[in-house]
């Protein structure tokens, strides 16, 4: 079997890469990533049958790969998460390793992984280990800089985010409107699901500041915020269903 470890710890990949020689030698490894970016590259040029992946990266968190790239390959999570999430990843059949990672606790996360791939099971499902994993670390908070100072911008405050010329800005029901260092697929992991959605490739709304939902024409929606986006805010053809749904209240 070949794998890959995605890994920005130098560290921890040595010492991954050494205990799986010695558990595994007959598998190959086929080379290392380090970040969101790198390993969606790599994927989209390379095939593995597993791979070993780091929660968080140099980039962001590996939930950004998932969302960009589909992947149906099994894989063996590691992170230094709390006990609490460990426990949601095993009730959801996703393996896992808590860091600093142990040998043995590698070496049964493999065995299960082995006897999955002999039976052909594809139990893993992503999105629903980034649910058990962020949903209870949603943001509340954000700390803008206003000038020579630092202040906080409650959650119930934020009408919206949006995207401009790779700058996304925060912008307040007061309607003031803030440059924060995230990007929008971050924020759509650590906002909470039922209050904002991706309405849009460069928006993430609150559900209060939208204030009329229009039919447009190719069967998308027309979005009226207050206070005022920016941009027109259109709802994709291939949004609409979730949205409505989200706006119906069922997410």
């Amino acid at each position: 079997m070949k794998y890959l470890i995605v890994e920005d710890e130098r560290f921890a990949y040595l010492e991954l890469k050494r205990m799986m020689a010695k558990l595994c030698p007959d598998y190959i490894l086929v080379g290392r990533t380090e970040s969101v970016a790198d390993t969606i590259l790599f994927l989209e040029n390379n095939t593995v049958d597993f791979m070993l992946m780091d929660i968080r990266l140099a980039d962001g968190n590996c939930f950004e790969i998932f969302d960009q790239i589909q992947i149906s390959i099994p894989v063996i999570l590691t992170t230094a998460y709390d006990e609490h999430a460990i426990r949601a990843f095993k009730l959801n059949s996703i393996d896992y390793l808590l860091k600093p990672v142990e040998e043995d606790e590698l070496s049964f996360a493999l065995k299960k992984l082995q006897q999955q791939h002999s039976a052909k099971e594809s139990t893993f499902d992503y999105k629903k280990i980034e649910e058990a994993l962020l949903g209870s670390q949603k943001k509340n908070r954000f700390l803008v800089q206003m000038g020579d100072t630092y202040n906080h911008i409650n959650i119930n405050d934020i009408a919206f985010f949006y995207s401009e010329e790779k700058v996304v800005f925060l912008h307040t029901i007061s309607d003031k409107k803030f440059v924060i260092d995230y990007t929008l697929t971050q924020l759509e992991s650590q906002l909470d699901k039922k209050t904002f959605f991706r309405v849009s490739r460069n928006c993430v709304a609150n559900i209060t500041s939208i204030k009329k939902i229009s039919k447009y024409f190719n069967s998308r929606l027309k979005l009226t915020f207050q206070p005022e986006c920016p941009h027109e805010i259109l709802v994709s053809r291939e949004r609409v269903a979730d949205f409505l749904k989200w706006v119906d209240g069922w997410n």
